[in-house]
């Protein structure tokens, strides 16, 4: 059955330590209504590798995986497999036989005809339904309901009626659950008790899945519907939905909040309420079960449709408002035109192929409609003609083969989210950016080519996100155009930070306002002689206190100022200093309570690590272990680091579970005497240092040469 829990078991097995530490390598791959052999080689392929695989070829597929595979202990995870066609599988399976002895797959199907085709019987496991009992408690679990409230008694009977209409299935049960989170009144359980949508029949919906998505609110519905554009099994990212969802109107508009908080709290909620969950093998990114899915395209069906490999295009007519496909087949991009010309009020073209092939548009005019909100496509060009969709909020070219934007571009007045990741070969933005008044998203990841930001960035005031700053060497790209974006979120990274003239101007970019920043990174170009003002552009540069990763890299000063020192800085975890070619001394980092990762490396002129690494203060040492929170710690390329000090009765480091040391090559002298959490161990090329390793009673693993 769909919703017993073979894909939450699957994953448990998959992400469990003792499993883990037994393979070599292992892979994910939702089969579902996908079993073509090309498709899921070339997944597990790309899996492995952690990077798209383009390859069409099955055969050279195969010699690929064969390559990858031989010699390995894998473990391969083939979840939710329908078809049991035995001449396909048995062609599938032949490079797998040239893994080591111990490698697995783990197979996931509803059908027992599957099972057969790849394992005898004795390697099935059966789920079985939950019993009564495990039911009550998971409802419970979910419901957030205590069992000494003095609703408990009442809320019980009728709990376990509705827990009873479940049948047993844990999906039903967790959502049932959380449509009722903190919800004590017994009225809003007997509504779902008697509720008449139990009784509707469809054989595809379970009934208790009807029940849940009838008593969501009507905003978090249109929400959750809109997720059917989404390919099945699609892992997807809350920020980039939540993105999707203010483009669609589909957020509602609160006083003293932003549409990004709220659409927030509508993502938290469908979470809690199992509409949508974390992904088990990609971090940060959520997915929705088979039958969540089902349940979303069932309400779909008027206004939203997804373009599939089969070539469904009979059900594209004038009503639909949202296309999307996801595939690397130019037979269905072609569908996909002929789909634009039968929705002839499209408001919504999105791709979600994993790699995406740029598309010509002067070519293919019908992907421009006037009317879109939502484009989500890498264009090969865009022409003039951009300029015309007055409506559009959302335009995604990530992956895109573009040089340049047209001017054009910055006629989109109502643009809130332009997304220009991984666009290579774009060299430069449009020099009319600042028109684009309502922009809040702007993401140049991964756009090597730009030298600097096109003039008066400041006027974007209402700017949530922007992946990157280049400072310029005149006054109207320089670093005081950053002085208004106090509402920038997440992480942000300056660059040429050599182009900053003076103090002054640093500290007009007013970075100590920006309190939404949680990761920030601060790049000079290194350039091997000290720049006498580069400590106090430094000094202005200081970030709000709720920074919680920081990252410094070329920084030619001689010293750190102080405010790097600060234990007011209680949120930092992180920090890492790189190329920083001339400093001598270090700040006092051991004073920062929560930093967890520490690295230092390409520090060509320090000499010596001395006593003011750890606690310093006015000249004295505090009463306070020093690195009291820090887990990792690398030295890396410390070419001139001779000594390391520690201070009388040394006992910071209480939870250092990782010291890497490398090309420190006149480091002499000693090592921390007693590491108490010492897991991993690493000292490489760092020939003159002669000395006892710590007392670390967890060591599990280390490597010296």
């Amino acid at each position: 059955m769909g919703g017993i829990g073979k894909t939450t078991l699957a994953q448990l097995v998959y992400n469990d330590a003792k499993v883990m530490g037994k393979f070599d390598t292992r892979a994910w791959v939702c089969v579902a209504e996908n079993p073509d052999p090309v498709h899921v080689t070339r997944t597990i392929i790309g899996a492995i590798d952690s990077s798209p695989c383009i390859l069409d070829n099955f055969d050279l597929l195969q010699t690929n995986l064969k390559a990858k595979l031989i010699g390995k202990t894998f473990l391969v995870v083939l979840d939710d497999v329908w078809h049991d066609q035995q001449d396909m599988w048995e062609d599938f399976l032949k490079p797998f036989h040239h893994g080591n002895n111990g490698s697995k797959i783990l197979l996931t199907t509803r059908n027992e005809n599957v099972a057969s085709v790849f394992a005898p019987n004795n390697l099935h496991y059966r789920l079985n339904l939950l019993s009564k009992e495990d039911c009550w408690l998971l409802f419970l679990k979910h419901t957030s309901v205590s069992t000494n409230s003095k609703q408990y008694t009442t809320l019980e009977i009728i709990g376990r009626k509705i827990v009873k209409k479940c049948k047993g299935l844990p999906l039903a049960v967790k959502t049932l659950g959380g449509l009722l989170r903190n919800k004590h009144n017994e009225g809003d359980w007997e509504n779902v008790l008697k509720s008449e949508i139990w009784e509707l029949s469809n054989s595809k919906i379970a009934p208790a899945l009807r029940v849940s998505y009838h008593y969501l609110p009507s905003h978090l519905k249109r929400c959750f519907v809109y997720c059917s554009l989404y390919p099945q099994d699609y892992a997807f990212d809350k920020d980039n939905l939540i993105l999707l969802w203010m483009a669609e109107d589909l957020l509602q508009p609160k006083k003293n909040n932003t549409l990004k908080n709220i659409g927030c709290a509508y993502f938290d909620e469908l979470v809690a309420r199992s509409f949508f969950q974390p992904s088990s093998t990609e971090r940060g990114l959520f997915v929705m079960h088979d039958l969540m899915h089902d349940l979303a395209t069932f309400f779909a069906v008027k206004f939203y449709f997804k373009l599939e490999e089969s070539g469904n295009l009979h059900g594209v007519d004038s009503k639909i408002r949202h296309l999307s496909f996801s595939s690397i087949s130019w037979d269905i991009i072609t569908s996909f035109g002929e789909a634009c010309k039968r929705a002839v009020h499209l408001r919504t073209a999105l791709d979600f192929s994993w790699y995406r092939q740029s598309i010509d548009v002067e070519s293919k005019p019908w992907l421009l409609q006037q009317q879109l909100r939502v484009l989500s496509f890498p264009i090969k060009s865009l022409p003039e003609s951009i300029g015309e969709l007055i409506y559009l909020r959302y335009l995604n070219l990530s992956g895109a083969c573009i040089v340049t934007l047209p001017e054009s571009i910055c006629k989109l007045y109502n643009l809130q989210t332009l997304i220009l990741g991984t666009c290579y070969e774009l060299e430069m933005l449009p020099s009319r950016m600042q028109d684009l008044v309502n922009l809040q998203h702007l993401d140049i990841r991964g756009v090597s080519l730009l030298k600097e930001m096109p003039k008066k960035m400041s006027k974007l005031k209402h700017l949530n996100f922007l992946s990157y700053y280049i400072i310029g060497k005149h006054e109207e790209n320089g670093i005081r155009e950053l002085g208004t974006l106090d509402n920038l979120h997440g992480s942000f990274h300056i660059l040429n930070l050599e182009n900053v003239k003076n103090s002054d101007e640093a500290l007009e970019a007013k970075m100590g306002n920006k309190k939404h920043l949680n990761t920030l990174k601060l790049q000079w170009l290194p350039l091997g002689y000290i720049y006498t003002d580069h400590v106090k552009i430094l000094e202005e540069l200081q970030p709000h206190e709720n920074l919680k990763e920081l990252s410094i890299e070329g920084y030619g000063g001689e010293t750190f100022p102080d405010w790097l020192s600060l234990s007011r800085y209680s949120n930092m975890t992180k920090l890492s200093l790189n190329d920083c070619e001339n400093c001598c001394e270090l700040p006092s980092l051991g004073q920062l309570p929560s930093l967890q990762h520490l690295k230092l490396s390409n520090f060509y002129s320090l000499v010596e690590i001395g006593l003011e690494f750890y606690n310093k203060n006015d000249g004295s040492f505090r009463q306070e272990t020093p690195f009291k929170s820090l887990e990792t710690l690398k030295f890396h390329k410390m070419y001139s680091w001779e000594e390391w000090h520690f201070p009388d009765g040394f006992d910071g480091f209480p939870k250092l579970r990782s010291l890497s040391m490398r090309y420190c090559l006149k480091l002499r002298g000693s090592l921390p005497a007693q590491l108490p959490a010492l897991e991993e161990l690493a000292i490489v090329e760092c020939s003159k240092l002669v000395c006892s390793l710590p007392r670390a009673p967890k060591l599990i693993w280390h490597h010296t040469r």
